[in-house]
C-alpha cells in the first residue's frame, strides 16, 4: 500500500449542494472506490479564489489515501469523481463544482526529476498557457500555495517532497505570512 496526498476545493454550488458537502461527498466516493481508502481528512478552510478575482472564495481541504492503485489510476478515479460532481474542465483555474488533485504519492516522482523540476519552475502564468499532458509528481505548485499546504499540514505534515527535501511544514513556514492568513478554518 501507498499513501497518496490529495488536494480538495470547490467553489460553485452543485445544485442543491454546498461546496462543503459536494467535498464531503467527494471524500465518501474516493473512500468507495475499489483499491483506495481515504485515511484522513482535513477540517475544511476558506481561500480566496486563485488567481486572484476568478471567482467565489474557495472551499479548500486535504486527505491522505491508503492505496494499491499506480498514481495514473488515482488520478483516473479523481477525475471520475470530479465528473460525477459536476466539473468540467473548460478553463484552467475557473470556478469548479469539485477539483481534486493528487499532490503526491509516497516518494514517487513522475514522469521524471527533469520534467518535474522543469514545471516546478514555471511561472503561474506559463502554467496556465502550457497545461500538462501527463501527471506531474509530485505537484509542480504546492510549494508556493498556502491553500494547498495549510490543509495538507493537518494530514501530512512530516510528508516529505521527494525533490525539494522539505516536509509540508517546513513548506508551509516558508511562506509570506499575508499568504497564511488568507487561509481560515470553517
Amino acid at each position: 500500500m501507498t499513501t497518496a496526498i490529495v488536494a480538495l476545493g470547490a467553489n460553485q454550488r452543485l445544485r442543491d449542494r454546498a461546496p462543503v458537502e459536494t467535498l464531503d461527498l467527494a471524500l465518501a466516493r474516493l473512500d468507495a472506490f475499489a483499491g483506495v481508502r481515504v485515511s484522513m481528512r482535513s477540517r475544511w478552510y476558506r481561500t480566496p479564489a486563485f488567481p486572484a478575482g476568478s471567482g467565489p472564495d474557495f472551499v479548500n481541504g486535504a486527505a491522505t489515501l491508503e492505496t494499491d492503485l499506480p498514481a495514473t489510476e488515482v488520478l483516473a478515479a479523481m477525475h471520475a469523481i470530479e465528473a460525477e460532481l459536476g466539473r468540467r474542465r473548460r478553463e484552467r483555474w475557473a470556478p469548479r463544482t469539485c477539483d481534486l488533485d493528487l499532490l503526491g504519492l509516497d516518494e514517487t516522482v513522475l514522469p521524471d526529476a527533469e520534467t518535474a523540476l522543469r514545471w516546478m519552475s514555471m511561472s503561474d502564468a506559463e502554467a496556465k498557457a502550457d497545461a500538462a499532458d501527463r501527471l506531474i509528481l509530485p505537484h509542480p505548485r504546492m510549494q508556493s500555495r498556502a491553500f494547498v499546504l495549510v490543509p495538507v499540514c493537518d494530514v501530512a505534515p512530516h510528508w516529505r517532497h521527494p525533490l525539494l527535501g522539505k516536509t509540508v511544514r517546513e513548506m508551509c513556514d516558508a511562506l509570506p505570512p499575508a499568504a497564511l492568513t488568507e487561509v481560515s478554518p470553517i
